[in-house]
């Protein structure tokens, strides 16, 4: 699986858990460290760790893929989900704001998310 279709489903995995203002930054060429970062919100802690487990969990039962590192699940305020060549960041507002991490990668080009990222159902992600 690419970069780009490991990004989308993450985030599709976000969206059924209501994920908000979601941002796909392309950071290749920029970074050494990742290819994408995807950054979201959610609009409580709560929110923000089913968010965070929506999208390792369908990764784990579908895709059978394991993040390297989960950061700040516990906390709930700012959960960082490590692919590798995908992080993806699910911030409380607040949080969001106040590290601006859009603002720290504003070179990044964003790449557009479709409102329904994905056609079929993750399960038959890939599948064909």
């Amino acid at each position: 699986m690419q970069s780009d279709q490991r990004a989308r489903l993450c985030a599709a995995y976000a969206l059924e858990k209501k994920a908000e203002n979601l941002r796909l930054l392309d950071v290749r060429g920029l970074s050494s460290l990742t290819d994408y970062l995807l950054i979201l919100s959610g609009r409580s802690d709560r929110q923000v760790e089913a968010i965070a487990e929506s999208i390792r969990l369908g990764m784990k039962k579908d895709h059978e893929l394991l993040p390297l590192a989960v950061e700040g699940l516990k906390e709930g305020n700012w959960v960082l989900i490590d692919y590798g060549d995908v992080m993806i960041h699910v911030f409380q507002p607040h949080v969001r704001d106040f590290y601006d991490l859009e603002g720290l990668w504003q070179e990044a080009r964003e790449v557009g998310l479709d409102p329904e990222p994905r056609q079929e159902s993750p399960g038959q992600a890939g599948q064909g």
